[in-house]
């Protein structure tokens, strides 16, 4: 099967990416969000960073334009019905992306392949919940989209060949390089990468290094190029969290217990650069340790 139009569901951080690389590669995309304000603020992101590959000379003005016009978006989650493929990617929230599928479900054509961009949350159990296990499967891109170049293609049990296969097709034209993973909890990449960020918030609360001091450690002693706190930051405390809960949970060992402090700033709603506090306090000009 060929796919030509893709559904996308939630604007925002992933979601305006996701719509930004496959309009870029020529797809169809109609951008769907509850609300109108994060439609409006997903198009003016997308075209503020095509206007950043084109002053780069990635891309020109010819493809910047007709990648814009590619995009649709509309308030109405149904509207995505016809789409050969569609892409979930809604906040990490079992309950929410369990009641988009359900809604979608009756207005799918029959050969439309349901995916989600989960970073954690069982693929299996999401496909149970729709009426197409066996064209359902994972559909994880790293964060920022149009800059990684890793996707994450997960199967779920009943996962077919054929969806499978349209699916590697679609990156491979996306001109990223997948990574086949397992339905285990948090896949590959967050279950090596959320530990360490969880150990690094540990080493933070038990005080054996400050935020300073414990980012410099990693970007010049282990050659990262972001430290594990402001990546943490970057990800959204509350994402990372939410992770580490299903790691801890879907495979009971211990050694994911999320660390008392990453559950008080997400308490005190402090979860990094999308709300201008975390392990940072990014309100002025130049991000400031918060601990």
């Amino acid at each position: 099967m060929e796919i030509r139009t893709v559904g996308v569901v939630g604007a925002g951080q992933m979601g305006n990416g996701i719509a930004h690389v496959f309009a870029l590669a020529g797809y169809e995309v109609t951008l769907t969000d509850v609300s109108a304000e994060a439609l409006e603020k997903a198009r003016t992101l997308i075209e503020r960073n095509l206007d950043r590959q084109q002053s780069k000379g990635a891309i020109s003005a010819e493809d910047k334009e007709a990648a814009l016009a590619r995009i649709s978006t509309t308030e109405t989650l149904t509207d995505l019905g016809p789409c050969d493929l569609i892409i979930e990617a809604a906040t990490e929230r079992e309950a929410v992306k369990t009641a988009i599928f359900e809604e979608l479900v009756p207005h799918l054509a029959e050969h439309t392949i349901l995916t989600s961009n989960t970073s954690s949350i069982s693929i299996t159990r999401l496909a149970s919940r729709t009426d197409r296990p066996e064209k359902f499967m994972g559909f994880h891109f790293m964060n920022p989209v149009p800059v990684m170049q890793l996707v994450e293609l997960i199967r779920g049990i009943a996962t077919d060949q054929p969806s499978f296969d349209a699916c590697l097709a679609v990156v491979e034209k996306l001109g990223k390089t997948a990574a086949t993973a397992e339905d285990f909890p948090a896949f590959i990449v967050n279950r090596i990468l959320m530990p360490m960020i969880n150990e690094a918030i540990y080493t933070l609360y038990e005080g054996v290094g400050s935020v300073r001091a414990i980012d410099t450690s990693l970007k010049l002693g282990a050659n990262h190029p972001m430290g594990p706190l402001e990546l943490a930051d970057f990800i959204g405390l509350d994402t990372c969290l939410a992770i580490m809960n299903v790691l801890h949970d879907g495979l009971a060992d211990t050694k994911y217990r999320p660390c008392p402090l990453l559950t008080k700033y997400v308490e005190a709603g402090w979860l990094g650069r999308k709300t201008g506090r975390g392990f940072y306090d990014y309100r002025g000009e130049t991000p400031v340790p918060t601990r």
